[in-house]
C-alpha cells in the first residue's frame, strides 16, 4: 500500500462534508418541521397545577413527568409551564385501549 497524496487525502473529507451539508440545510427538512410548530404567541402555557387537574393526577406526578423528560416544559423562574399541546400529545402517546 502506498500513502495517499495530500490532494487525495482531502477529497474524501470534502465529499463527505458536501454530502452531509445539503441534507442538514435542505429546504425540505426545514419545511417539514416548521408547520408543526405554532408561533409562541399562539402557544397556551399551563401551570403544573392546571396540568395535574386536567390529567387528574397529583402535582408531584406532573413534576416527575417533566423531570423525566416525558412531558416537555419551560422553566420560568422557579416554576414550570407546560405547553397545552404537549399535555395533549403526552396523553395521546400514553393512551392504551382496554379490552
Amino acid at each position: 500500500m502506498t500513502s495517499p497524496k495530500p490532494g487525495e487525502e482531502e477529497s474524501p473529507h470534502s465529499e463527505s462534508a458536501q454530502s452531509t451539508s445539503p441534507q442538514s440545510t435542505s429546504p425540505q427538512s426545514t419545511s417539514q418541521t416548521t408547520p408543526s410548530r405554532a408561533p409562541l404567541s399562539d402557544v397556551r402555557f399551563l401551570t403544573v397545577a392546571e396540568v395535574a387537574a386536567a390529567m387528574r393526577v397529583s402535582k408531584m406526578t406532573v413534576y416527575r413527568l417533566v423531570h423525566a423528560g416525558d412531558l416537555p416544559a419551560v422553566r420560568v423562574g422557579r416554576s414550570f409551564r407546560v405547553p397545552e399541546q404537549a399535555m395533549h400529545d403526552y396523553l395521546r402517546r400514553a393512551y392504551i385501549q382496554a379490552g
